[in-house]
């Protein structure tokens, strides 16, 4: 068996980014932008007023000084004159700031009657003047690869940016296997339970950017198998659900060799999640996840949602957080254990505390879990209040 760590570095080395292509900012939201981009414009363009109020000369902006209103600017129409020593116009936020002027006093800081201002006892420090390019200049890059995000869009389109460069979306194709499965809505036979975990596993897919595809679900025959795989032609990734460990019944890895599974390897000291299977097969990433409900989810978190990160040009590598450990926990085995855990707010760090059953068919403990705590293989046993790592889900 390999280590958890050895496992991503040899799915991750499967495949290389995909393709880019070029879409519209509109359909842009989190998709993984390929390459750097240039502003196209100065943003703002102009100085502008950042409140309501009077542009003013600096020389003016003392109290009770009288001022003539000689016009007015407002946002997409300037003032085309020029503001002299006495004279003021009325501006809002987001108007150009007109020739002259170097501050602007806000409104409910002056008086007026008709034409004229007076300036009150309050006056402020600041010049209230956005200058021109402080958001950003033209030429000015917006790095990638990034997946956007709504405020990435806003920059984008700021910059004049109304097409962009994204990697195309993995498509997966998610198989399960069994005689015992049906699915959802159907009525069970005799010994047969509702097939779930493709249900998780295309949703995780697919909030992580990928197009997912749920196949029907493949008995447990060589022709059955044989069929369904010709399902998945044309995927990026095969996900297989069941039917990789070693039992007469077994028989995801005996055909997908058959088919040419060029294989990376079989089982990982992990709980849970042991017998996981992975390889290339007729150009696609295969990953063989075990058929336990909270075992093939937990799987997905940590191996299908790198890749999936991976083939977009994002790191495909964990990133644990610390916490502090909320209960004591027993020392643990020598296989890597992945405990459905609950967290709370703490003072300097997050608490994490697991749950007490961590059988790997409880999808009901792990609907409730919001965190992995990871027990590295061997780690001694711990008090509540130590730190500890974890991984959100």
């Amino acid at each position: 068996m390999i280590s958890v760590e050895e496992a991503l570095a040899r799915i991750l080395a499967l495949a290389a980014p995909l393709r880019a292509e070029e879409i519209g900012l509109r359909q842009a939201r989190g998709r993984v932008m390929a390459g750097p981009v240039t502003a196209r414009l100065t943003q703002p363009p102009f100085d502008a007023s950042a409140m309501d109020g009077y542009a003013i000369c600096e020389a003016d902006h003392r109290s009770s000084a009288e001022l003539a209103v000689i016009g007015e600017a407002g946002a997409g129409h300037g003032f085309a004159g020029r503001i002299g020593p006495g004279e003021a116009v009325r501006i809002f936020t987001g108007a150009p700031l007109p020739a002259g002027a170097e501050r602007v006093v806000l409104q409910e800081d002056c008086r007026r009657a008709g034409d004229r201002i007076t300036l009150g006892d309050r006056l402020e420090t600041g010049t209230h003047i956005r200058p021109a390019g402080q958001d950003f200049r033209a030429g000015a890059s917006f790095a990638a690869p990034r997946r956007l995000r709504p405020a990435d869009l806003a920059l984008l389109a700021a910059m004049n940016i109304d097409r962009v460069s994204v990697i195309r979306r993995p498509v997966v194709a998610i198989l399960s296997t069994g005689d015992e499965l049906v699915m959802p809505g159907e009525a069970p036979g005799p010994g047969q339970i509702i097939s779930s975990n493709a249900f998780a596993v295309a949703a995780l897919a697919e909030a992580a950017g990928a197009v997912a595809r749920i196949l029907p679900i493949a008995r447990d025959t060589e022709p059955a198998l044989r069929f369904a795989f010709g399902l998945a032609e044309g995927a990026d990734v095969i996900v297989t659900l069941g039917g990789a460990s070693v039992g007469d019944h077994d028989l995801v890895g005996k055909v997908a060799a058959d088919l040419g599974m060029e294989r990376a390897f079989w089982k990982i000291a992990m709980r849970p999640g042991k017998p996981l299977m992975a390889g290339r097969l007729n150009g696609a990433v295969m990953l063989g996840l075990p058929g336990n409900p909270v075992s093939a989810i937990v799987c997905a978190h940590l191996f299908l949602l790198p890749l999936m990160a991976h083939l977009q040009g994002l790191s495909g590598r964990h990133a644990p957080l610390r916490a502090r450990l909320g209960a004591a926990v027993e020392a643990n085995g020598p296989r890597a254990h992945f405990m459905r855990a609950r967290l709370a707010e703490g003072a300097d760090l997050p608490i994490v505390t697991p749950f007490d059953r961590q059988d790997s068919a409880l999808l009901s403990i792990l609907s409730e879990a919001d965190a992995l705590l990871i027990r590295p293989a061997g780690d001694a046993a711990r008090d509540g209040g130590e730190i500890v790592t974890y991984l959100p889900i």
